[in-house]
């Protein structure tokens, strides 16, 4: 829905509530009595008149202050995306609380904002270890047009790469815990993925420096392993991709750092319902654009905001392919074909999907430091549905 800024005295000059004595008598206006549920059409006896005016007084100035406070909420919300679906005042009043709860969270106030730590050398792979074909080169590899449907063999190179990522992911998750840096989960990622005899595919991607993306509370995605120490009560993005006998598989997941508070705990919950409802839509012949409307229709129950900049992609051979998958509502035309890989993975956030970008052209934050989660899977289009292939 679109939210507009609302001048609050306009509303209240419009509402006409007032009470008043006339002649020994209490009356309401019209439009005060309306917004009771009440008509008063005959006067109130005069030996009540004092009681029923107190209670007529009290009940406007209540509905006022309620009035003003949804108000207020509602002029603090005007950098929330649009979204071309109408919903419903119960999914509104949700948004809202959500968003008043993020706000009086005592662990939100002490969460300081996310800053660079130091970030140490790339770490060495085997020279027996198959590299893919962009590294070496510090530029960003184009998306390539090729969709990858797969015969029998090269399916079964997929599903090797992507149970590798799968149970990398899930070993990355168990070293989340405060005090640890993202630098060392990096490193026990790394020495995973090679002793199976694979490549961390992000390592040197672009000029990617790390062999697994760490993204942390605010960070969307894409964030660069580092010094810092995870803190009680962080959030964290893990994004896997490993290169196996020249396929890649490509995971992610968030996970909690201590005790994280209910909005975040719920915010991941939600994130991560909203990839599976996509994937649940995905089948030979369904159009590309159900996921979007799937996943948005589910975020928006909650209030939260869908990232429209990062896409999920095809997959194979090739890190990064067409078809792009896009998250929020759109009108992209094609649909799945059975024997297709690709990869949905859908960011929410608390607050704004606006984002900045640091300097190292990677980390990337929600503008207004609200925190975001992500979850993605890469499946395989049949054809009755999809078969998750990041599993084990």
């Amino acid at each position: 829905m679109a939210i507009s800024n609302i001048s609050v005295s306009q509303v209240v000059a419009s509402l006409q509530l007032s009470s008043s004595r006339v002649h020994g008598e209490a009356r309401l206006s019209a439009s005060s009595t309306l917004l009771m549920g009440t008509s008063l059409a005959s006067p109130i006896p005069s030996p009540l008149y004092s009681i029923v005016g107190f209670l007529l007084e009290t009940s406007a100035l209540i509905f006022m202050c309620v009035l003003l406070e949804l108000l207020e909420d509602l002029k603090g919300t005007s950098r929330l995306p649009v979204h071309a679906k109408k919903i419903s005042g119960l999914e509104e009043a949700i948004r809202i609380r959500r968003e008043r709860e993020l706000r009086t969270s005592p662990t939100s106030k002490r969460r300081p904002a996310l800053r660079r730590g130091k970030v140490s050398q790339r770490l060495l792979v085997p020279d027996h270890i198959p590299r893919p074909p962009y590294v070496g080169s510090e530029l960003l590899p184009d998306i390539s047009k090729e969709h990858h449907i797969h015969d029998s063999e090269g399916l079964a190179r997929m599903r090797a790469a992507c149970e590798l990522a799968a149970r990398v992911v899930d070993y990355a998750g168990t070293l989340v815990r405060p005090s640890v840096t993202t630098n060392e989960i990096d490193k026990a990622v790394h020495q995973m993925i090679i002793d199976a005899g694979a490549y961390p595919s992000p390592l040197g991607y672009g000029g990617f420096p790390k062999s697994v993306c760490t993204s942390v509370n605010e960070c969307m995605c894409h964030g660069i392993p580092d010094s810092r120490q995870l803190q009680d009560g962080d959030i964290i993005n893990i994004d896997v991709t490993v290169y196996l006998n020249g396929y890649h598989g490509d995971t992610s997941k968030t996970f909690l750092c201590g005790n994280v508070n209910n909005s975040m705990q719920r915010l991941i919950k939600v994130t991560e319902e909203c990839m599976y409802k996509g994937i649940a839509v995905c089948k030979d012949g369904a159009l590309f654009r159900k996921i979007g409307k799937r996943i948005s229709e589910h975020a928006e129950k909650f209030g939260y905001g869908v990232v429209d900049r990062f896409v999920g992609h095809g997959i194979g051979t090739v890190f990064h392919s067409e078809p792009l998958i896009y998250h929020h509502r759109n009108d992209k035309s094609g649909h799945m074909v059975e024997g297709q890989t690709f990869t949905i993975e859908p960011i929410l956030t608390l607050g704004t999907t606006d984002c900045v970008t640091w300097e190292d052209n990677w980390t990337t934050l929600t503008a207004d430091g609200s925190p975001a989660a992500q979850f993605e899977h890469t499946i395989l289009i049949t054809r009755t549905g999809a078969e998750i292939l990041t599993k084990y």
